[in-house]
């Protein structure tokens, strides 16, 4: 049996020194017919490792359902590891960050009056507590104290990025002991001495590693001085070791230079072990996109989670991955280095939609109604992704009437008699909308869409956070009574009526069929034409597009096709008719102008 321990200057493989070389993968990222593929080209290198955060509201996606199958099926993914020959490092931490969903908290803890989330809270304790007594049982036995490859395990992610309540990081701590954890356990933060001091558990001698991209040697320095401070010794960890970065909606993409990073690596392995944040980053499918935040703007990232990484989305090798291959084959723990498996991708031919319908003429058959007095949000609802439709029939008095929209997040669009008026985005919204409203009852709908939570920092917990409307909607000066909810569920697809109405002006879906007479093959659909919503692939959300860029494509892995026919149905919003959907052998980007905020 494998024996893992930390050393005062060297982790401990089997009584020797050994250095982690390891690579982060989400197997929440990646279709679970290519976690083989991308663990092996992880290994082959030259990684002996495979780190991966794990996803709670992935996991737990409502207060009673938990979910461990398909991409979901975490047990699966370590015994895939397993079996290649490499070791694991696991982060089942509450909260994961990783540029996901509200960080990897399940959106449902909103609903729970006084919760104070990543805390000291026996509110929030027991809604772990609950989680871990599912999760940990099942990666128990994967531990290497039990026979199994997991090296070690996180308590807490960044932890001193935002709060210092160690009193919270041991009650994490003994809440993973108690359900069978015996590894080895670690935090991770920025290095830095306020993050460090903040975030670690040091005085209870838990390992402490640093995160960072760059300027490896000043960095180790400060994780060294950290230790020196508390007189401790410990071998240097970077748990992240940052080789590229990831995009938001409306900026340039970020790119970093291939021999940069492999300098900045040699440094950081001459002294420690490393893992590469990300080896290959995957989509954020559906609406699983996380969200950044700068002052009181929340910046959305996209869809693709590529993170310019030595594996790219769509698992073909950079020019980073050779370049890293060459300088991990001089050290003696690096795994064998090997050739690839490579990617194979077509661009299947353009098709034209079979059908369309407008979302308002089917919107009964895809949505579950809920009244109420007042408007409710999304979490309220038990609706926490995507879209929700606000149907009012107000009756007016005037020519004109005036609407103002508070507490709205993210994106509103309103239709008077299902006509589109405005769209309003953050701090547009609780403008004057001035609706042009003939005496009598009108129908008033707004579509509102959820963007992504915030996943770091301190809006964490923003009231933002809610999403839908909250407060309600103003006419003239009151409070209009009286809505009925929509709550547009995908996983309906097939009950769309695309007998209805068209108005391509207004919300629509399309329908085409993709007829592969081979094995399928990877694609990408180009969507530089097309204004904003998502795309299914028989039955499967691939995620958000938007024509603002700076990624204008859906990557299609092949195991969501099938041959014969393929069902694609687009959800548009913008009133862009779509004529065709054309697809690409390789990704396509828009050039931006924008800064990164």
């Amino acid at each position: 049996m494998t024996t893992f321990e930390i050393g005062n200057k060297d982790f401990l493989l089997n009584g020797k020194p050994f250095k982690i070389i390891s690579g982060a993968v989400h197997y929440f990222r990646i279709v679970p017919e290519y976690w083989y593929k991308t663990l092996y080209n992880l290994k082959a290198m030259g990684c002996n490792t495979v780190e991966t955060y794990v996803a709670w509201n992935v996991h737990q996606p409502k207060p009673n359902e938990f979910n461990f199958s398909k991409r979901a099926d975490l047990g699966k993914f370590l015994q895939t590891a397993k079996e290649l020959g490499l070791y694991v490092i696991l982060r089942p931490t509450p909260y994961i960050c990783a540029e996901w969903e509200f960080g990897g908290l399940p959106a449902w803890l909103l609903n729970i009056p006084n919760i104070r989330l990543r805390q000291n809270d026996p509110l929030f304790l027991a809604e772990v507590e609950r989680y871990f007594a599912k999760l940990l049982p099942l990666v128990a036995p994967y531990q290497t104290t039990q026979g199994g490859n997991i090296l070690m395990m996180q308590i807490e992610n960044e932890y001193g990025s935002f709060g210092n309540d160690k009193n919270y990081l041991r009650a994490i701590r003994d809440l993973m002991q108690k359900n069978g954890i015996n590894v080895p356990l670690f935090t991770s933060d920025g290095a830095w001495q306020n993050a460090l001091e903040a975030g670690a558990l040091i005085e209870d001698d838990i390992l402490p590693t640093g995160n960072f991209g760059s300027r490896s040697n000043q960095n180790l320095d400060e994780l060294q001085r950290y230790f020196d401070n508390h007189h401790k010794s410990y071998p240097l960890m970077c748990m992240e070791f940052w080789d590229g970065w990831f995009n938001r909606w409306k900026e340039p993409v970020i790119t970093r230079d291939a021999q940069d990073l492999v300098d900045c690596t040699k440094e950081l392995l001459d002294r420690a072990s490393i893992n590469f944040y990300m080896f290959q980053g995957g989509t954020n499918l559906g609406f699983w996109n996380g969200c950044s935040a700068r002052l009181d703007t929340d910046l959305p990232q996209v869809t693709s989670y590529d993170y310019d990484a030595p594996v790219r989305e769509w698992g073909e090798p950079s020019e980073k991955y050779y370049l890293l291959q060459k300088l991990l084959a001089t050290y003696p723990d690096a795994s064998p280095i090997s050739e690839p498996i490579l990617p194979e991708i077509t661009a299947y031919p353009t098709l034209v939609p079979n059908k369309s319908v407008s979302l308002f003429s089917t919107l009964s058959t895809i949505s579950q109604r809920v009244d109420s007095p007042y408007t409710q949000t999304m979490e309220t609802l038990g609706h926490y992704y995507g879209y929700l439709l606000y149907r009012a029939k107000p009756t007016a008095y005037s020519g004109e009437i005036k609407l103002r929209i508070y507490q709205c997040r993210d994106r509103v669009q309103v239709f008077n008699d299902q006509q589109k008026v405005a769209t309003q985005y953050q701090h547009e919204i609780g403008n004057d909308i001035m609706l042009q409203t003939p005496n009598g009852a009108f129908q008033l709908d707004l579509l509102v869409e959820n963007m992504g939570r915030v996943n770091y920092g301190g809006k964490l917990l923003a009231p933002t956070q809610h999403k839908g409307i909250g407060a309600g909607a103003v006419l003239d000066l009151h409070f209009h009574t009286g809505w009925e909810q929509y709550l547009i569920d995908f996983e309906r697809y097939d009950q769309i009526d695309f007998n209805g109405f068209t108005d391509p002006k207004t919300p629509s879906f399309y329908q085409f069929t993709l007829t592969i007479d081979d094995e399928p093959k990877d694609t990408f659909i180009d969507t530089k034409e097309l204004g904003k919503g998502v795309i299914l692939v028989n039955g499967e959300n691939i995620g958000r597009y938007w024509n603002e860029g700076p990624t204008c494509y859906l990557y299609i892995p092949a195991p969501l096709l099938k041959q014969g026919n393929n069902n694609i149905i687009a959800f548009e919003t913008e009133g862009v008719e779509i004529t065709q959907l054309k697809f690409s052998d390789k990704p396509i980007y828009k050039k931006l102008d924008t800064k990164n905020l």
